[in-house]
């Protein structure tokens, strides 16, 4: 399975979330909680990362954070595994604590910061039973719920010393307006943003997404990714790419569906149409005439493999890019 696209830069914003393996509790005693702040805190120290809001919930986490050196990757790495093992090794068990890997949005912070930060502290009064209350009495749960960033926010007698406050409290004009902020979204409703959230990875308007796919997301450097190709808007139909390939490989269509006589071909052709039709591996197999997704993803391992050992081959194979780049040159991404 493809694992998910992350971007990094410098000064990147994100919201980032951890669910136990099969949604089981990664918090069985406030130790574990006290724990992982004290391994967040380290961590955020080592990796220059900013915080602005968490919360912690039985079986999952929020953060809300920036990356000053452009670092999510490593920052998150160091902080699950130090966690996960002081928890296996406390509370005498092994393998995996999260289900998977982390989850991480990109946050247009101009746009959306505020509304996230929000979305985030509220988390504690979304699960059952406290939904259905009144506002008045889910701010009394809100105020007492000691696992958030939250009182910090109302309070300056509650500031955690790792939290940085003053950016997201400068967007509406200090303690007491974010408290109203609060309890407006409890009194009125407030939006779900990451129902706005676009190609599975980016919160942002339109003018966001476009910075970043043009500065992070180059043409020609696409990865196995997904996401990435949700983000694409225009691509190369497949059956041009098909055209040139065949063009510069000097074969005819008709080999593409035969098995043995055309492996390296069809390697090549597999891999830039994922790359530059924006295809799925079921479907360049249907192209490649009815072969599953498991072997297209052998044909292009192997294509790889042959690329390192043989300069023929890889030169072959960018010839036959270069052609789908003077293409995608001209569209507009």
């Amino acid at each position: 399975m493809a694992r998910a696209l992350r971007i990094q830069y410098s000064g990147a914003f994100y919201h980032v979330t951890c669910r136990g393996n099969e949604r089981r509790r990664i918090f069985l005693s406030d130790d574990d909680r006290r724990v992982f702040l004290g391994l967040l805190k380290d961590s955020l120290t080592t990796y220059r990362v900013n915080l602005f809001a968490y919360i912690l919930m039985s079986n999952h986490f929020h953060l809300l954070i920036q990356t000053v050196e452009g670092n999510l990757a490593e920052f998150m790495r160091r902080f699950n595994v130090c966690y996960t093992g002081w928890f296996n090794r406390f509370h005498h068990r092994c393998g995996h604590l999260y289900q998977g890997r982390y989850k991480a949005f990109l946050i247009d912070a101009d746009s959306y910061l505020l509304e996230v930060s929000r979305y985030l502290h509220l988390n504690s009064i979304r699960v059952k039973g406290l939904a259905r209350g009144g506002f008045l009495y889910q701010w009394g749960q809100l105020r007492r719920y000691p696992w958030s960033s939250l009182p910090g926010y109302l309070s300056k007698d509650a500031v955690i010393d790792f939290v940085v406050y003053d950016l997201i409290l400068s967007m509406v004009g200090g303690c007491f307006l974010y408290r109203d902020f609060i309890l407006d979204g409890l009194r009125y409703g407030y939006n779900n943003p990451f129902r706005e959230v676009k190609g599975g990875l980016i919160l942002g308007d339109d003018d966001f997404v476009e910075r970043v796919k043009v500065d992070y997301l180059k043409a020609g450097s696409f990865r196995d990714q997904p996401s990435y190709r949700d983000l694409k808007e225009n691509w190369i139909k497949p059956e041009v790419v098909i055209d040139r390939v065949m063009n510069v490989l000097g074969i005819n269509h008709g080999l593409l569906s035969k098995r043995y006589d055309a492996g390296l071909e069809r390697g090549v052709l597999s891999e830039l149409l994922y790359r530059y039709s924006g295809l799925g591996q079921k479907e360049i197999g249907v192209l490649l005439g009815g072969i599953d997704y498991s072997a297209v993803s052998k044909l292009r391992c192997r294509l790889y493999k042959k690329m390192m050992h043989n300069k023929h081959i890889a030169a072959q194979y960018s010839k036959a890019e270069r052609q789908l780049k003077k293409l995608m040159s001209n569209v507009e991404i």
